[in-house]
């Protein structure tokens, strides 16, 4: 009755991952990308270049051996954009290299072009040339784009978006960032580190307001010995295009001349193009559709996940989206994705955390003890030359579970999957506490830090004993 049994439209992490367990379930699965975006947004102009750009970033500025070498220490003196890009290039192409090996190693169809939806179960296909496919199940997985704001006039040189960033002819020697969400700052640390002068607008007080504020003041205080200014409470009314560059004039009456104003407005869902009221479905503002806990849409048999329903909008999320809606699509039991994900923000230093912060806490009046373990005082963290990194957990003084994980610093996104799991077991910080880590390693934090908080909670207990 259909030419295919499920069609996945998109083939970022949530795309590719419902269309391959599809597949192992014996299903006839076809994919729909556009030309020269395999692989989606994520591997040609978000997570892989961004995550590849501050790899090269850390490698060329020599900028985590300088605790050892000293603050003149660089790998390469003049850093162009052609010596980032090498490095980003190489890595998308061994990426969607291995999107196309798995994809077709799964008999996975690939149709080229842009899809929409003329009915519930057809859709059209524009490429070289106009097809039409017809499916009993289909996924919506294309992801988003940067939101631009209509008032702003984006020329992809001086006034750019976070795509565009990518393709800058040369690295700026000043720049304006408009947003200190993750990915404001995430590309405010990389350029900051490779010299610019970054002055970072936000309308809020502070950035990052979702994670542990401590941690966001130990990343804020190192961007600051980086020459980042911060500008809170303050928003940008207009920008002026300039023959060298262009003028960002606050509300505040404040004028800001850079080479380039980058804005970090958010995402928008990229449905647009996708006809969505043809098989009877809306998209919000935003361009984000609705899903139930299934990842289905209003119309039962039609699913979408990753960015573009929202929230958390990760590419570890969205590949577990796919993977869940493609099993509940094809009949196959399916367990709820578990509670605990961790969140992971490449700033230079990186930071991450999974679990309950102070602030969550408190406003939950859930009483809770602090273990801090400072990389300065473990051995790897000498041999490395990182002094600032800190990992903190939060634990319960009832029953010793842990509640979070913060980590600031080296690793800090690889680190945090040992509180994950350890949490995700209903594990208590007695098992960090007897627990044998390899030396010398970061992971070792996580006893120094167990050891913080047992000894704090004891030291309450006796105190309470002789009262």
């Amino acid at each position: 009755m259909y030419d295919f049994d499920l069609l996945v439209i998109g083939t970022g992490p949530g795309g590719q991952k419902a269309a391959i367990a599809a597949a192992k379930l014996g299903k006839k699965v076809a994919v729909v990308e556009k030309r020269d975006m395999l692989g989606g947004v994520c591997i040609n102009t978000g997570t892989i270049p961004s995550k590849t750009l501050r790899e090269a970033v850390l490698y060329l500025t020599g900028l985590n051996q300088r605790e050892l070498y000293g603050a003149s220490y660089r790998v390469k003196e003049e850093i162009t954009v052609a010596d980032l890009g090498m490095r980003t290039q190489h890595v998308i192409g061994r990426e969607v290299q291995v999107i196309r090996s798995q994809l077709s190693r799964n008999r996975v169809v690939m149709l080229q072009g842009t899809a929409r939806f003329l009915d519930e179960h057809t859709v059209g296909v524009t490429g070289d040339e106009e097809k039409k496919v017809t499916a009993e199940k289909i996924v919506i997985a294309t992801g988003t784009s940067p939101a631009r704001p209509p008032t702003v006039e984006f020329d992809d040189r001086t006034v750019i978006d976070s795509d565009a960033i990518m393709h800058l002819d040369r690295v700026p020697e000043t720049l304006v960032v408009v947003g200190a969400g993750v990915i404001g700052i995430e590309y405010a640390s990389m350029f900051a580190a490779l010299g610019t002068k970054v002055t970072v607008v936000e309308r809020r007080d502070r950035m990052l307001e979702f994670c542990d504020l401590e941690i966001v003041e130990a990343l804020k205080y190192h961007l600051r010995d980086l020459a980042v200014t911060f500008r809170f409470g303050e928003s940008v009314a207009a920008v002026e295009r300039r023959p060298r560059g262009a003028l960002a004039v606050l509300e505040s009456g404040k004028k800001i001349l850079a080479d380039c104003v980058m804005y970090s407005a958010g995402r928008q869902g990229k449905t647009a193009e996708l006809c969505l009221e043809a098989a009877g479905l809306v998209a919000d503002d935003r361009g984000r559709i609705d899903v139930d806990a299934n990842y289905a849409t209003p119309v039962p048999h039609i699913y979408a996940v990753g960015d573009v329903i929202g929230f958390p909008a990760l590419a570890a999320t969205s590949m577990e989206q796919g993977r869940l809606a493609a099993q509940h699509a094809c009949g196959e039991p399916v367990a709820n994705m578990h509670e605990l994900q961790p969140i992971g923000i490449y700033t230079i230093p990186e930071i991450s955390f999974v679990g309950k912060s102070e602030d969550d806490l408190t406003r939950d009046k859930i009483p809770f003890e602090v273990g801090i373990s400072r990389y300065r005082e473990l051995a790897r963290g000498q041999i490395i030359g990182d002094s600032y990194g800190m990992l903190k957990l939060l634990v319960s003084p009832d029953d010793r579970r842990l509640l979070g994980v913060h980590v600031f610093g080296t690793g800090a996104t690889e680190l945090v999957h040992i509180g994950q799991a350890v949490m995700g077991c209903g594990g208590t910080v007695d098992y960090l506490v007897n627990a044998v880590f390899n030396y010398p390693t970061l992971a070792e934090s996580y006893k120094v830090a167990a050891l913080d908080a047992m000894n704090k909670m004891r030291a309450i207990a006796r105190l309470t004993d002789e009262f």
